[in-house]
This record gives structure tokens, C-alpha cells and sequence, in this order.
């Protein structure tokens, strides 16, 4: 069936914590090995937000000999993410921004409202992407759009997104908030009548 893993912290915009990297790489790991699951679909739970990105405010308490592993712990979970048998929709109903957007690029399709904001903005904090994002992202768009992206930092909606090639579908934002996630569930039932190897090993191929 379909496995939908929702974030929900919204008093942090769904900022990747230390806690929230624990809990979903476990959660990946449960989808992963459960033969049952045909599509798993990332969204949040917090209305007008996808993912903040690193939470900033846990970060700056930690030690600097934290950050490393904290990071390398990030990136893999992206990779895992990346790497699931199964295929994997992110439905962006709000912001999703640096982490956040790589976390949905590391999917294998992205949906997004037309009011969406997405953009890997690390540059703006003197930082650079950790989690993946200077490789999926040129992988998605091509590496001189990717370059303008990361460099300025800039952020695109929906709407331009798709134009750009960085989501599959942009879709109008409904009342509840919920179009891009309404939109990855019909998308997922149309994927279930299909043989799961078959998805598979296309999904692998893909890859490579």
C-alpha cells in the first residue's frame, strides 16, 4: 500500500533536529524492509510548510565536534531516502528550504502548490549544501541552473519550479492546504496496480 511520512514540528517550521534525523531514519528503515509497501509519500503536517531546513537554533548549542556527525548523520538519511526500493513522492505544500529541499530532491518525484517556496539558500548563510542538494539538484535541472540556484540562493514557487524541471507537477493550493499531497496520493494509487520489482528495478535504472 501507500506509506505516508508526515513531519510535524511546528513550533521549528519542521526544522531538521537532531531528534527528527533519528526518527525518520527509522522510519525509512521500517519502509525499507517492509515488502508491502508499494509508495511512500513525505509531506508535513503543518500547514504553509514543507521544511525550514537545519534547525538552526539546536545547531548553534552544539559543540563544533557535534556538527560533523550531525551533518554526515543528514546526509545519510538523505541517501537512504534516496535509495528505497519503493518510489517516493514529496509533496511540498509550503516552504521547503535547504534541508528541506534536499530532503525532497532526494525523492523520486516532487509535487509542489504553485505557492510553494523552494530553494537552497545555505549560501545566504555563508554555508554550503550538506545533505546532497550540489548533487541532486544539477541531476534534476542541469548543473548551470543548479550553479545560478545554489550560488544566489535564490528561492522560485511552485509554478517556476516546474517550469525549471525541479518538480514534476505544480498544482493550485486548495483551502485546506493540502492540493500537492492530494495530488502525490493519486499519483501513488496509480503506481500500486503495478509489479513492485518492475517499479524497482526501473527506479535503480533511473539512477544510474
Amino acid at each position: 500500500g501507500i506509506v505516508v511520512l508526515g513531519i510535524h514540528r511546528p513550533k521549528a517550521k519542521n526544522a531538521i533536529s537532531k531528534n527528527l534525523v533519528k526518527m525518520m531514519t527509522e522510519a525509512v528503515d521500517a519502509v525499507k524492509s517492509n515488502k508491502r509497501v508499494r509508495t511512500v509519500i513525505i509531506c508535513s503536517l503543518v500547514p504553509g510548510i514543507f521544511c525550514a531546513g537545519a534547525d538552526l537554533k539546536e545547531r548553534a548549542k552544539m559543540h563544533p565536534s557535534e556538527v560533523g556527525p550531525f551533518v554526515s548523520k543528514a546526509r545519510a538519511l538523505m541517501n537512504e531516502l534516496g535509495n528505497l526500493p519503493m518510489p517516493t513522492i514529496a509533496a511540498i505544500d509550503g516552504a521547503a528550504l535547504g534541508g528541506g529541499l534536499e530532503m525532497a530532491l532526494a525523492c523520486d518525484i516532487r509535487i509542489a502548490a504553485s505557492t510553494a517556496k523552494m530553494g537552497l539558500v545555505e549560501t545566504k548563510l555563508a554555508i554550503i549544501p550538506g545533505a546532497g542538494g550540489t548533487q541532486r539538484l544539477p541531476r534534476a535541472i542541469g548543473a548551470s541552473l543548479a550553479k545560478e540556484l545554489i550560488f544566489s540562493g535564490r528561492v522560485v514557487d511552485g509554478d517556476e519550479a516546474k517550469s525549471l524541471g525541479l518538480v514534476n507537477h505544480s498544482v493550485e493550493q486548495n483551502k485546506a492546504g493540502d492540493a500537492a499531497y492530494r495530488k502525490a496520493l493519486d499519483l501513488a494509487r496509480e503506481f500500486i496496480p503495478q509489479v513492485k520489482c518492475s517499479l524497482s528495478c526501473e527506479s535503480r535504472l533511473l539512477q544510474h
